[in-house]
C-alpha cells in the first residue's frame, strides 16, 4: 500500500511564473458561401509550459512569446519553412506581446525584468538588442498607431489604464481608466478597439487616437477577453472550445461560427489574423482530460520534466477524503526523479475515466518492480496545469 500511493503522488510538476500551459496554432481563413471555413489545423510552438500572445509581423512570420530555459523570450514563426528563431535573448528577464513596430524592422514588447520592473522596449531584428521605448509606464498591453504613437494598457493601482503615448513631444496621457488587455487596430480604419470596464460591463468602443472620440460598438459576451478584426469588419472571439463571430453592421447577436473538437483546444483566449485576412493564429489551453493524459503519458515514459510540466508549482496531494500528503512541485520532482530511474517497468494503465468539468477521476492498474495493483486518482485541473490531487486506497 505504501508503494501504491508512492505511485500516485508520482504524478505532479512545475508552474513556470504563475502562467497557464498554452499552445498557439495556426489555421488558414478559406472564403466560404457561408462565411468562412477554419482549415489546415497545426501547433506552431509545440513547446511545453507558456507560448502565448500571437501577433504577424507582416505576412511572412508569426511573433508570440514562448517559454525557454526558465524564462519567456520572443519567438518568430517562419510561415514557408516552418522554422522558429529567436528575436530575445535577454538575460535581465522576459518578453511578452511582441508587435511589429510600423515602419521599422523591430518589434516592440513588455519586458519584466526580474526585480519586477515592467516597461515597453523595441528589439532589432537584426541583433535582438533593446532599447526603452517608455521610461516611466508599466505597460501591460499595447498596440501601435503609427510609429511616432503608441497606446497602451498602463497598470495603476489595481486596475489598467488607456494611456496614448506621443514619441514626437514625450507626452502620455490617459484616455480612459479600467480597461482590459485586448487593443487592436481597426482594419481600413485609423482606429482602435479596446474592451472598457468603466460602465461595470464590458463593452467593446472603438478610439479615435487623434481627437479621443470613443463608440461603442458591442457589449462583449461574459468573461470574454480577447477578441480580433477579420479583414471583412467581423470581430471573432474565444469561448471554450468555440469561435464566436459578430459582425457590426448587421447588428446581430454574438453567433458561433467554430466548435473545434480536439481535446487540445479546450479553452482558447487570444487571436490574431493577419493582414491579407487568410490566416489566424489562436492560444488554447488543452482539455482536463488531455494535460490529465500529457501526465500520464509522461509517467509511462518516466520523462521527469514533461510529467512535472503538467503540475502547478503549489500541487497538493490528498488521501482521501483530506488528508495533505505532499505540497509543492520541487519537493515531489525530487522523489519522482530517483523513482523513475529505478523503476524500468514502470507502467500505468487507464481502466475506466470520468471527465466532469475541471475534474478527472481515473481507475488504474500500475505495475511497479514486477508488482501490480489498482488505484484511483482524481485529479483537479486549474489555468491548465494539475492543482490538486486526491488518492482512493
Amino acid at each position: 500500500m505504501k508503494n501504491c500511493f508512492f505511485f500516485l503522488a508520482c504524478l505532479s510538476g512545475s508552474y513556470l511564473f504563475g502562467q497557464p500551459d498554452t499552445e498557439v496554432y495556426l489555421l488558414d481563413l478559406i472564403p466560404a458561401s457561408d462565411g468562412f471555413e477554419f482549415k489546415n489545423l497545426r501547433n506552431i510552438s509545440n513547446n511545453p509550459g507558456y507560448d502565448n500572445q500571437p501577433s504577424f509581423y507582416e505576412d511572412g512570420s508569426v511573433l508570440f512569446s514562448s517559454t525557454r530555459d526558465g524564462q519567456t523570450d520572443i519567438a518568430k514563426y517562419d510561415l514557408n519553412s516552418g522554422g522558429i528563431s529567436w528575436v530575445s535573448a535577454t538575460t535581465e528577464g522576459s518578453e511578452y506581446s511582441p508587435l511589429k513596430i510600423p515602419g521599422k524592422k523591430a518589434v516592440s514588447a513588455i519586458r519584466l525584468d526580474k526585480d519586477g520592473t515592467q516597461l515597453l522596449y523595441s528589439y532589432k531584428l537584426s541583433d535582438g538588442k533593446p532599447d526603452l521605448l517608455l521610461e516611466d509606464l508599466k505597460v501591460g498591453y499595447h498596440v501601435w498607431v503609427s510609429k511616432q504613437q503608441v497606446l497602451s494598457a498602463v497598470l495603476t493601482e489595481e486596475r489598467m489604464d488607456l494611456v496614448n503615448s506621443n514619441f514626437k513631444d514625450g507626452s502620455n496621457y490617459t484616455v480612459q481608466k479600467n480597461i482590459g488587455r485586448s487593443l487592436q487596430n481597426i482594419p481600413d480604419s485609423d482606429r482602435i478597439s479596446y474592451i472598457s470596464y468603466e460602465n461595470g460591463s464590458a463593452e467593446l468602443r472603438s478610439l479615435d487616437p487623434i481627437s479621443g472620440a470613443t463608440d461603442l460598438i458591442v457589449k462583449m459576451p461574459a468573461g470574454i477577453q480577447d477578441i480580433c478584426w477579420m479583414k471583412n469588419g467581423s470581430i471573432l472571439a474565444g469561448e471554450g472550445n468555440k469561435l464566436l463571430l459578430y459582425n457590426p453592421a448587421s447588428g446581430q447577436e454574438w453567433e458561433t461560427i467554430k466548435t473545434f473538437e480536439n481535446k487540445e483546444l479546450y479553452s482558447i483566449s487570444r487571436l490574431a489574423i493577419n493582414d491579407t485576412g487568410t490566416k489566424l493564429a489562436l492560444v488554447a489551453e488543452g482539455s482536463p482530460e488531455f494535460i490529465v493524459q500529457q501526465q500520464l503519458d509522461a509517467y509511462n515514459s518516466r520523462d521527469i520534466e514533461a510529467f512535472a510540466d503538467t503540475y502547478s508549482d503549489k500541487v497538493k496531494l490528498f488521501s482521501f477524503p483530506n488528508t495533505l500528503r505532499s505540497e509543492g512541485i520541487e519537493k515531489l520532482k525530487e522523489q519522482y526523479g530517483g523513482f523513475f530511474a529505478s523503476t524500468p517497468d514502470l507502467k500505468a494503465e487507464i481502466l475506466n475515466r470520468i471527465v466532469i468539468g475541471q475534474k478527472v477521476i481515473d481507475q488504474e492498474l500500475v505495475t511497479v518492480n514486477g508488482q501490480q495493483f489498482t488505484a484511483v486518482a482524481i485529479y483537479e485541473v486549474e489555468n491548465g496545469k494539475i492543482a490538486r490531487v486526491t488518492f482512493i486506497q
